[in-house]
C-alpha cells in the first residue's frame, strides 16, 4: 500500500505560510496560551515528514532538532553531503519527486507522511499524494509572502471534515482531499 500524505500546517488569514524570506516571526509571536492545537496528536499518527528545502533551512533556525522521527528533505540543490553531522540517522536529503519519494517511503514501512513546505505541499497535491489537510488559520494579514496554494491544472475537491475555534483566534479546519475535478 502507498504510503499517504498529511498537511498540518498554518497560514495567515490571507494565506500565507511564511513572508517572502521565509520568515514565520509572525506565526512565532501569536499567543498561544499553552495550545499545541492538535499537533501532538497529529505527529503521533505519522511515520515521518517529508519538508522542502526551505521549510529545513528554517527549521535550522530554531536551535536544536525538534523533531523525533525521520525527516525526507526534498531538494535539488542539497545534497547527503549537506547534512549537519548531528542530523545524521534523523534527517536525509534526497532529490526525488514526489510519487518517487512516496514509493520508496512504502517500502520502508511508512504507511503516513507528513507533508511540510509550501512547494512541496502544492506539488504533492498536483499529483493526488494529499489525504487530508489541517489547516490553522492564524489572525493577521501579511499581504504577501509564500503561499500555501499555488496554480492548479485542474480544481481539487475537499470535504470539510472539522472546524475549531480556539480561545487564540486561531481556526483549525481538517479538510479530506477528495481528488480532482475537470
Amino acid at each position: 500500500m502507498m504510503t499517504t500524505g498529511h498537511v498540518y500546517i498554518a497560514v495567515s488569514l490571507d494565506g500565507f505560510i511564511a513572508r517572502h524570506d521565509g520568515d514565520i516571526d509572525w506565526l512565532m509571536k501569536q499567543p498561544t496560551k499553552g495550545e499545541d492545537y492538535g499537533y501532538d496528536e497529529f505527529m503521533g499518527s505519522v511515520d515521518g515528514l517529508v519538508m522542502g528545502r526551505g521549510s529545513y533551512e528554517k527549521v535550522l533556525t530554531f536551535g536544536e532538532w525538534p523533531y523525533s522521527k525521520p525527516v525526507v528533505v526534498l531538494s535539488r540543490s542539497l545534497s547527503a553531503r549537506d547534512l549537519r553531522e548531528d542530523l545524521i540517522g534523523k534527517a536525509r536529503i534526497v532529490n526525488a519527486a514526489p510519487r518517487e519519494i512516496m514509493g520508496t517511503l512504502s517500502k520502508e514501512g511508512w504507511r503516513r507522511a507528513y507533508i511540510d513546505g509550501g512547494q512541496i505541499v502544492q506539488g504533492f497535491l498536483r499529483e493526488g499524494l494529499i489525504t487530508d489537510m489541517t489547516v490553522t488559520v492564524v489572525p493577521i494579514l501579511l499581504g504577501s509572502g509564500i503561499p500555501l496554494f499555488g496554480p492548479l491544472d485542474h480544481d481539487i475537491d475537499l470535504k470539510r471534515v472539522e472546524t475549531t475555534s480556539y480561545s487564540s483566534g486561531f481556526v483549525q479546519s481538517k479538510y479530506e482531499v477528495l481528488g480532482t475535478s475537470q
